[in-house]
């Protein structure tokens, strides 16, 4: 009886102490929610957080994420008890997983935007976003087990810091995008210097069961002198500009990585299977549409019989008639001149059976033919000729499409690696 009187007591309170705290100005008010920061730089070694990537780790993040979207009445009840959606299907989304003593107790996905688009860009102009330089992905389907959700921030900035840290280093990305209920939308704007997209709010977003949803968004690329603007001075389990940009956790075990690839794509056909057909019928009730292009995605003999059958009436659809594959690899191309040669600095970004497309801050000669040097992962380089056939601009770079011309036995056989390779474990088995 007297437990039970303690928790009504600090339920009380703690409800008068926001409602104060809501009176404030809003200036007032993220400072004081940034001082209940509270960031553990140790927090042992119970704690691992992994990319989720076998059917046990994948379970358990469904069915996380599942029983917290109940709870909060984003969704009815599964058959499955989890919650899979189209979007966990892509090769381009990563499921990013906290394990305490063994247990998945939290869950993130990033959804990097790909042919299927990303979730809110249903209901959000994500326009002004695309216009700035740099890729997207919505930070979706975050979910922290039941029994960690009253232990502040133990699960939940672990696995921010963990999402920080791999879509910098890994998933070549710059921009994330969210859509959160309105009675959150303040922890990510005061804690995490999130920008609202819009101030309206869409009072009934289909993907969470009709709940009220505001989209926010946060440039990566501008986060560290923001975060070291309000959080230098701070004391370290406050000071989340050293937690996020300098600290090094252990507890985050990234991939090895034989490529510079920036997906880390686990399923196989027989997980596929699993959790589209046999544990939900998402495959089944996806349109016609997103069939085609689920098919253009998995354009591998072993997945056909595992994919939705397409109707008759699809032909229309327009589909890429060859794999793109997503990579950040370092290079350089020389450029005939008066002088001898002139070296431009590059990044490839994408690449596929005939070509790529290369990132650079410099104007480079279009139809002209250029001898192209390329990091494709850890002592692997590539040399080949190459031609820009066309450009686009976007902010202070410039995005060129090129097309190889004979190309050396290193840049085949990534190629060919990529083009056989359907989870990263496999590119890794790849024979050198």
């Amino acid at each position: 009886m007297l437990k039970r009187a303690r928790s009504v007591v600090r339920r009380l309170v703690h409800q008068s102490i926001r409602k104060l705290i809501s009176w404030l100005p809003r200036n007032q008010r993220f400072k004081v929610f940034r001082s209940f920061a509270d960031c553990n730089p140790n927090p042992g070694e119970r704690l691992v957080l992994k990319i989720a990537e076998t059917k046990e780790e994948l379970e358990a993040c469904f069915a996380v994420l599942h029983d917290a979207y109940v709870d909060s009445g984003f969704m009815k009840p599964d058959p499955s008890g989890m919650r899979v959606t189209i979007y966990h299907a892509l090769p381009t989304t990563t499921t990013l997983c906290a394990k305490y003593d063994g247990q998945v107790v939290g869950t993130i996905s990033l959804i990097r935007e790909s042919e299927l688009g990303v979730p809110l860009q249903q209901i959000f102009d994500l326009h002004p976003v695309r216009e700035k330089e740099g890729n997207i992905a919505e930070v979706s389907a975050l979910a922290i087990h039941r029994k960690f959700r009253k232990t502040g921030g133990s699960i939940l900035f672990p696995l921010m810091k963990f999402m920080y840290e791999y879509c910098t280093t890994f998933f070549d990305t710059r921009h994330l995008v969210i859509a959160v209920n309105p009675s959150h939308i303040e922890l990510y704007e005061s804690l995490l210097f999130f920008q609202r997209l819009t101030e309206k709010m869409v009072t009934n977003y289909d993907f969470v069961n009709g709940a009220p949803a505001i989209g926010a968004t946060i440039d990566l690329k501008e986060a560290p002198e923001i975060f070291r603007k309000h959080y230098s001075s701070k004391p370290p389990h406050r000071n989340l500009y050293t937690y996020f940009i300098k600290l090094k956790l252990p507890n985050i075990k990234f991939p090895n990585r034989r490529f510079f690839t920036t997906n880390h794509p686990v399923l196989t056909p027989e997980l596929l299977d699993h959790f589209f057909n046999k544990c939900t019928k998402t495959f089944e009730n996806l349109s016609e549409r997103k069939k085609v292009l689920l098919h253009s995605i998995y354009d591998l003999q072993e997945y056909w019989s595992i994919l939705p059958t397409l109707s008759t009436n699809s032909d229309g659809v327009p589909i890429r008639q060859y794999q793109r594959f997503s990579v950040k690899c370092p290079g350089h191309l020389d450029f005939p001149a008066s002088n001898g040669k002139q070296t431009f600095p590059v990044d490839i970004i994408e690449v596929s059976r005939y070509g790529f497309q290369a990132r650079t801050q410099n104007p480079l000669p279009l139809d002209t033919w250029c001898e192209t040097t390329v990091e494709l992962g850890p002592g692997n380089v590539s040399h080949f000729r190459a031609m820009a056939l066309r450009e686009i601009r976007s902010g202070s770079s410039a995005y060129y499409a090129f097309r190889t011309g004979e190309p050396d036995i290193h840049w085949g056989k990534f190629i060919a690696a990529l083009d056989r390779s359907p989870t990263y474990t496999d590119l890794d088995s790849q024979p050198a």
